[in-house]
Parts: structure tokens; C-alpha cells; sequence
């Protein structure tokens, strides 16, 4: 059973999610994320309440964010964070539809890592200071920073 949360003291939107955030104990930084991504969403939504819109809005939001800002993937789930929890803990609005929004799915990054034969030609292939100073990085280990 979730414990009750207390009633809301303000009558503005963002600062009801302000006391919400802050009643859950969230950071600074993801409380102004959060009311910076709130207020995108209304701000797109030509000023309309999030009360009074739905999934279609939504999701037309997520995927403008995805297809004309071409926002990041970890971007993308913050903006969607923000309004699962607009929806949940403030307005009181349980939206079974946003479980079955699709979130982005971050590029695999292969790391690409020279053999040492390939080191070794890159490295008789330069010459002069540059390839001094190659040389050093590279025997140092300074490469790795």
C-alpha cells in the first residue's frame, strides 16, 4: 500500500509540481529539468492545461521532440520522466498509456581499439615533433585521457 500524499497547498501548476518534487526529496537539478520540460509542454500546447490533453498530445510532444529537435535518447526519457510524473504525482491521473509509449533506445558504442601492429604503423608513419610527441603520448599512457 503507497502511503497518502499531503494535498497540495498552491493553485498554480508549477508550483504544485514544485512542493510534489520537493515532498519526494528529488534534487535540484532534476527539479529544474523537470519544470523546464513541464513548462515546454504546455508552452507547445498553445498554453493548454496537461488536465485537459491526452495521449495524442503526448505523443505528438515526444515525437516532435524526437523528429524536429532531434533530441538525445537520454534527453527524450528525461522530457518523458517530467511528464509521467506531471501526470502521476500532481495532477492524480493514472495513464495507463504512457507504459506502452516506445522510449528510446540509447546507440551501442563499440570501442574501436587499435591492435599493436596498427599503433606501430601509425606511429612510423609520423615523423618529426608530431611523432615525437606521439611516441611519448602513446609510451606515457597519457593517450588514455
Amino acid at each position: 500500500m503507497e502511503p497518502r500524499k499531503p494535498p497540495l497547498q498552491s493553485t498554480r501548476l508549477l508550483d504544485q509540481v514544485r512542493e510534489r518534487i520537493r515532498y519526494r526529496h528529488y534534487s535540484l537539478s532534476t527539479e529544474k529539468n523537470y519544470l523546464y520540460w513541464i513548462r515546454f509542454f504546455i508552452r507547445w500546447s498553445d498554453m493548454k492545461h496537461p488536465r485537459d490533453m491526452g495521449v495524442t498530445e503526448v505523443e505528438a510532444f515526444l515525437a516532435m521532440l524526437a523528429t524536429a529537435r532531434r533530441v538525445s535518447a537520454s534527453t527524450h526519457n528525461q522530457a518523458l520522466s517530467a511528464l509521467l510524473f506531471l501526470y502521476r504525482e500532481v495532477l492524480d491521473i493514472e495513464l495507463p498509456w504512457m507504459e506502452n509509449i516506445s522510449r528510446p533506445t540509447r546507440p551501442r558504442r563499440i570501442p574501436s581499439v587499435l591492435t599493436r601492429d596498427e599503433v606501430s604503423g601509425l606511429l612510423a608513419a609520423m615523423e618529426g615533433q608530431v611523432g615525437l610527441v606521439a611516441r611519448l603520448l602513446y609510451g606515457t599512457g597519457m593517450r588514455l585521457m
